[in-house]
Parts: C-alpha cells; sequence; structure tokens
C-alpha cells in the first residue's frame, strides 16, 4: 500500500487562496444540504500545559472526499518551546477501500482552510465598501483572515492591528506589508478600542478566556469574524454584542460548546433561536446573509473537519500533478 507524504511547506507551495474558497465553500454548501458525514470533534484537554488535542474525523458523501486530521493548540509553545501554537496531521482516505492514500502537515492546511472561512463569511455578511480592518490578535491566524478578506475585497483604506505586545504587533505589520497594496495603510495600535472603534470588518484571533471587546466600540453595520474562541471557556466580545447581532456559525453542534458562543449558551444569555443560520445555509441560498447596511453581523468560526478534507484533498490532487512528495509503503 503505497502513501504519498507530503511536509506541511510542500503542502504551503500547492494551495493558493482563491482555490481554498472555492473548495471550503463548496464543503460549507455540502453540509447545508445533508451530504455530509461530521462527528462533532472530541478534545483531550493537557490543563497542566494549557493545551489541548482534538481529532477530526470527516466524510463529504457526494464529492466522495474523506480524511482525519489531528491537531493541537498550545498557546505557550512559541515562548516555552519554539514550536508553533497549532500543529496537525491529516490523513487523506480513500472511502472505497479505507486505505490511506496521503499524509501530509496539516499547519498550513488549518491555517488556510480557516482564513478561506472567514473570507466566505465576509462574502456573504460584510458591506461590499468595507473600507476599514481591526485585527485583534496578530498570529498565523490574523495573516491568512487577512490574507481572504483581500482576495475578497482587493484593498482597503486602513488595517489596524493589536495584540498583546508591541513587539508581535511590528512583526505582524512587517509581514503583512508585503501582502497589501501601496495604497493600503497597515499599522498597529495600543488597544482593542482602537483597533476596533469605526472598523467595518473585525477580525478576533486571540485565545482570551473573557470579553476583548465592548459592545460601545462597535459601530452599526459591522461585521465581526470570531476566530479565535475554539474550545469550552473561550470568548472574545461581550456578549452585548451577540444579543443584539445577526449570528452565523459554522455549525451549531460545536460552536454551541466550543465556539464565540459557548459561553453566552451555558450562561442561558442567548440560545439556539438566537442563531440565524449556518454559513453552509447561507452559501446554498437557503438563507439570506446580510439583509441591511447596518445590522451587525457576527460569523462563529470553530474550524470543520470537511474543511480540512476538502483543503487536503486539493493538496493531494496538486501534488499528483506536479510530482511533488514522496511515497511510502505501509
Amino acid at each position: 500500500m503505497r502513501v504519498l507524504l507530503l511536509s506541511d511547506n510542500e503542502v504551503a507551495s500547492l494551495l493558493s487562496m482563491d482555490e481554498v474558497i472555492e473548495a471550503v465553500e463548496e464543503a460549507f454548501k455540502e453540509k447545508a444540504l445533508g451530504y455530509v458525514q461530521m462527528p462533532p470533534k472530541p478534545y483531550l484537554f493537557y490543563r497542566r500545559y494549557n493545551g489541548d488535542l482534538r481529532a477530526m474525523p470527516s466524510y463529504l458523501e457526494r464529492l466522495d472526499i474523506s480524511a482525519v486530521k489531528v491537531v493541537n493548540v498550545h498557546p505557550e509553545n512559541p515562548k516555552r518551546f519554539n514550536l508553533p501554537t497549532v500543529m496537525a496531521i491529516i490523513v487523506l482516505i480513500n472511502p472505497r477501500s479505507g486505505a490511506p492514500i496521503a499524509i501530509m502537515g496539516g499547519r498550513h492546511i488549518t491555517a488556510m482552510r480557516t482564513g478561506a472561512a472567514g473570507g466566505i463569511a465576509a462574502k456573504h455578511l460584510a458591506r461590499k465598501d468595507s473600507r476599514i480592518v481591526g485585527l485583534v490578535g496578530a498570529g498565523t491566524q490574523a495573516r491568512t483572515q487577512l490574507i481572504a478578506l483581500l482576495s475578497l475585497y482587493g484593498r482597503f483604506d486602513e488595517v489596524r492591528v493589536w495584540s498583546r505586545t508591541a513587539e508581535s504587533r511590528r512583526r505582524y505589520v512587517m509581514e503583512m506589508e508585503k501582502e497589501v497594496d501601496e495604497k493600503t495603510e497597515i499599522f498597529p495600535v495600543n488597544s482593542v478600542r482602537e483597533a476596533v472603534e469605526e472598523a467595518d470588518i473585525i477580525v478576533t484571533t486571540t485565545p482570551s478566556r473573557r470579553p476583548l471587546i465592548k459592545k460601545e466600540w462597535v459601530s452599526e453595520g459591522v461585521h465581526i469574524n470570531c476566530i479565535g474562541a475554539d474550545a469550552p471557556g473561550k470568548e472574545e466580545l461581550d456578549p452585548d454584542i451577540l444579543k443584539g447581532a445577526k449570528i452565523v456559525v459554522d455549525s451549531w453542534e460545536q460552536a454551541s460548546h466550543s465556539g464565540e458562543i459557548n459561553v453566552p449558551v451555558a450562561r442561558g444569555i442567548i440560545t439556539r433561536d438566537d442563531i440565524w443560520a449556518e454559513l453552509g445555509e447561507i452559501a446554498a441560498g437557503i438563507k439570506t446573509g446580510r439583509s441591511s447596511s447596518d445590522e451587525i453581523t457576527v460569523f462563529v468560526s470553530t474550524g470543520l473537519a470537511i474543511q480540512d478534507a476538502v483543503t487536503a484533498n486539493l493538496a493531494y490532487k496538486k501534488a499528483i500533478e506536479r510530482n511533488i512528495g514522496r511515497f511510502i509503503e505501509v
């Protein structure tokens, strides 16, 4: 049995954001139409190390794509071990035989497919004339979120970024200046409030367990991509923002126990009745996206296994076409 091995760097050389957005949107549609098997991801919590491990299997029946991802989140890794916060391995499966056909690094796929989900959400929920982006967090996810937004909008007037340290903000701006055109002003700010006030699109990518953004700081018509809250107990928004917003989740099952809404749901502040739609329902035309210029829209992303599966399949096909990677016998 021959299995293709792809390193994370090889995967990165194969994927473009436009292609990943297209693949992930198709996966969301398939979920909304009922052609997906995707059990909620189980967690192992390494509490003494402030980390966790997740297993994410899925099968997209009509597309005949199946994969399993094993992924960690350890926020202290960069400082303590010089390792990424998120690391992952993805096994792509042949549904016909159940045999593995590829094993690949999943860190870049995780970043790209999450960025793609934010782009898809903005496509359907943000105002078309959005000109100011406020980023809360300056890690890997903040990079691919902005790349996806640039893929959609082309350029912005301002991109503001806040994170816990001045050094991380400075480093983010230096790296992302290469991604924006000369008419887009990208700069660090010293507070969350400076990042989000009067912003048209807000993206949160921190592991915070307390609200960082207050309701009085956000403007009418803003769209918020909530990316950082991806485990029980995490939250980045004042729950009062959610109470007055059109809330769209990637998956109710996951978001209710590990997404931005998990704490407000657990406390009875909001219920399932307050959730407008899953993103796939909007992408598939089952429900509408933004319906007015002044409504506040919120996308709650937890990361779905089907996003990994279709992105891994895209990387696999391109690797075969380009003769990238190496086969092993197992």
